[in-house]
């Protein structure tokens, strides 16, 4: 798959987490109850947060969040904003988990329209 630096033009951007072995306690509520005014700053709200999971290949051993962002460079900036920044050490010292910011693609993408630049990945 692509490793592109350059983000679509038109594209959201999505930051997804996997998590696993949650320590639901103080510090997770703590977490929970902040992060929805970091994300408003920058346009971020949640399509996936936790939620019924029915594995359709493979072992899926814990919970998806995904908060979808209006571009790159606005999940970035949350990610790096001080008040995120202030909370994220509540879910990385009480949970196994794992996190990442990945383009979207444009309205009306179809899987042939990153092909020619698949293929000349190959080449």
């Amino acid at each position: 798959m692509s490793t592109s630096t350059a983000a679509p033009a038109n594209a959201p951007a999505y930051a997804i987490a996997y998590l696993r072995e949650v320590d639901f306690g103080a510090e997770i509520i703590d977490y929970l109850q902040r992060i929805d005014a970091s994300l408003a700053p920058y346009g971020g709200r949640f399509l996936v947060h936790g939620g019924h999971l029915v594995a359709a290949e493979g072992e899926w051993d814990g919970d998806i969040v995904v908060i979808r962002f209006p571009d790159r460079a606005s999940a970035q900036a949350w990610y790096d904003s001080e008040p995120y920044r202030a909370i994220l050490p509540l879910r990385l010292e009480h949970s196994q988990s794992i996190a990442a910011i990945v383009d979207g693609v444009p309205d009306g993408y179809q899987a042939t329209d990153g092909l020619a630049a698949m293929l000349a990945q190959e080449r």
